[in-house]
């Protein structure tokens, strides 16, 4: 046996078969039940023609089909795709015509949107109907998603897979159309899954998975949506440990009522994305207690704010609080805790700072992020894009650079400084929004902000904040600015302000700077 996600979630479900696996709602399933309904889901789809190589889509908000489908896709050596659930009619015809997809497992109230576009697919013959309750009803010719789960097999009757076997995760990032980000099941299991051993010496062969389940079954909560690789790297590391897995399915955030479920499923961790995710929470914990048993509370794809940190830090005080770095380029590449006054990142051996000539730079240059070891095959269908960020050095090093710029330290940690793709030039002088970001929201009155470049004609850029006040409160530009001096440097001060009553951000968290970008252009 070989290092390959179906078998390594086998594995452990053989050992911990009764242990509860999975709460989504009102939905619980023990690990000899989901390993039972993938294998339903794997069966369904072999029946209706779907072939190992084959890619499939999961067009879903988070609920248990969605792991099970994800689960079932991996046991019969097919590709789940995962499709972001806010895109329209254009950016999902492009989504499910660049992966080539053959099926598609959609939530009903989806079904409209699919409609406009299956047309021009001729490739997309099988659809599967998740049932969610909204009546919405389509032409399409899908089979009910459970009709098709309770025809077929549960038995785990499947030949030999391999390490090859590919993950891939769609990644939309802030600008363009979506990418496939290509992995062998080997490496993404190594590079972000946690090994068989998270925080840990990797396992060393695929049996000894269950040598790192404990007695005392752990259990964490993932905020983000499944379609987001914070999530699904979340929910992988806590099923290979044999522990609880409790997804997030509001449709709207409701702080309280997730605290709550924390006290309710004795959660551990909480994984989630940001400030956006995290501002909502720490603000509820004026009104209530915290969750005794929340030990670990961790933010991967969108550095969390000082302000934040701080926060946590007063109403928390036994909790953990991490910053994880990763890309879905690199996997998981480090963390900080709660204690760091900026994005300085104790990284995996794996992980360094390069230049140009692709060799490490020294101790406070500034160069590129980048990875070595377990990295993606590529972007699907995409040569360019894949050899301008998976490069091979003279040496043969075959590095992943996913856009980050960097700066190695003395103490041996990273300090990430942000996107180049986003670097504001002002002057001759670059400004990394995140530093801004962070600065604007320790202000008392700062819900949340977003800082973009502003086109001026003396200083080519300028840096432009975007923010949401607090309800009932605000602050002028000048009083935003006098409060940014004092975190950083004037040249990084906003100069110009554009209110808004809700900042636009991806489903995951994450900054939609396009967007952003484009009102700051627009407004007066």
């Amino acid at each position: 046996m070989e290092f390959n996600l179906a078998d390594l979630f086998e594995i452990v479900a053989d050992r911990v078969p009764d242990r509860v696996a999975l709460v989504a709602g009102d939905r619980r399933l023990t690990y000899a039940e989901l390993d039972a309904r993938a294998n339903r889901l794997a069966h369904a789809l072999a029946a209706r023609g779907v072939r190992p190589g084959d890619w499939v889509g999961i067009h879903a908000h988070n609920r248990a089909e969605w792991m099970e489908s994800f689960l079932g896709c991996f046991k019969a050596r097919v590709v789940p795709i995962n499709v972001n659930y806010r895109y329209v009619a254009e950016e999902l015809g492009y989504l499910f015509d660049n992966a080539d997809l053959v099926a598609l497992i959609y939530e009903a109230d989806f079904g409209p949107r699919v409609e406009e576009v299956i047309g021009g697919l001729p490739k997309l013959q099988t659809l599967l109907r998740l049932d969610d309750g909204t009546g919405t009803t389509d032409t399409l010719a899908s089979v009910g998603y459970e009709a098709a789960l309770e025809a077929a097999s549960p038995e785990r009757d499947f030949g030999a897979r391999s390490p090859d076997d590919l993950y891939v995760l769609y990644t939309g990032g802030t600008t363009g159309m979506p990418m496939g980000v290509m992995w062998r099941g080997e490496d993404i299991f190594f590079a972000a899954l946690g090994g068989g051993n998270y925080g840990g010496e990797p396992i060393s062969a695929p049996e000894r998975i269950v040598d790192n389940i404990g007695e005392a079954q752990l259990c964490t909560m993932a905020l983000a949506p499944l379609m987001h690789g914070n999530a699904q790297w979340t929910s992988m590391v806590t099923l290979f440990g044999g522990g609880k897995l409790v997804l997030n399915t509001q449709r709207k955030m409701d702080p309280a009522a997730l605290w709550q479920l924390c006290d309710d499923e004795g959660i551990n961790t909480v994984s989630i994305v940001g400030d956006a995710m995290a501002r909502p929470l720490v603000d509820a914990l004026a009104d209530r207690p915290a969750p005794a048993s929340v030990f670990a509370f961790v933010s991967g794809g969108a550095i969390l704010s000082p302000t934040i940190k701080a926060e946590f830090a007063k109403r928390m005080p036994n909790a953990m609080v991490l910053d994880s770095f990763g890309a879905s380029e690199t996997g998981a590449n480090g963390s900080v805790d709660v204690t760091a006054e900026g994005p300085k990142f104790r990284m995996n051996e794996s992980t360094t700072v390069i230049g140009d000539d692709l060799e490490v730079v020294a101790v406070g240059e500034v160069g590129m992020l980048a990875r070595r070891g377990h990295v993606p095959l590529g972007y699907y269908k995409d040569d360019a894009k894949s050899a301008a960020t998976f490069v091979t050095a003279p040496d043969g090093t075959r590095w992943a650079i996913p856009g980050d710029k960097a700066v190695r330290e003395a103490d041996g940690t990273i300090t990430v400084l942000g996107r180049g793709s986003q670097c504001i030039n002002s002057g001759g002088e670059k400004i990394f929004p995140e530093e801004v970001e962070a600065a604007l929201k320790s202000h008392a009155a700062v819900f949340d902000a977003t800082v973009v470049g502003r086109a001026d004609e003396r200083w080519g850029e300028h840096v432009c904040a975007l923010v949401q006040f607090r309800d009932e409160q605000t602050a002028t530009l000048d009083e935003l600015a006098d409060h940014c001096r004092g975190h950083i440097a004037g040249y990084k001060v906003p100069r110009s302000l554009v209110v808004v009553d809700e900042m636009v951000r991806s489903p995951s968290g994450k900054p939609d700077y396009r967007w952003a970008k484009e009102l700051a252009a627009t407004s007066a």
